[in-house]
């Protein structure tokens, strides 16, 4: 496996304010990859130990990283759809799950 790098450090602005702020974008970047890997690795059944192991730390830890996301996901869409009935949320949370299984 051949290291790469996301940010070359000599591109980065010399003013260290821009330079934070460069980074940090590349942090939520990394973050949005991260979290593709680990569900593109789980969708081809890789165990949360594998996937820790790949990102250097526990099981548990790359469970709950990845717990904590799609509770707040989840929160998300709640909010959203307040307005909703039971039943008509029931039906969207059936629906979606059919269509989970359809991409399977």
């Amino acid at each position: 496996m051949t290291s790469m790098s996301l940010i070359a450090a000599e591109s980065l602005p010399v003013e260290p304010l821009d330079a934070l702020r460069e980074v940090s974008r590349s942090e939520v970047e990394l973050d949005e990859l991260r979290w593709a890997q680990i569900v593109a690795a789980r969708d081809a059944g890789a165990s949360w130990a594998a996937i820790g192991e790949a990102l250097g730390v526990s099981r548990q830890s790359a469970w709950e990283y990845f717990t904590r996301r799609a509770s707040g996901a989840l929160a998300e869409s709640v909010a959203r759809n307040a307005d909703l009935s039971e039943g008509e949320a029931m039906d969207l949370a059936v629906e979606e799950v059919r269509a989970v299984r359809r991409a399977r």
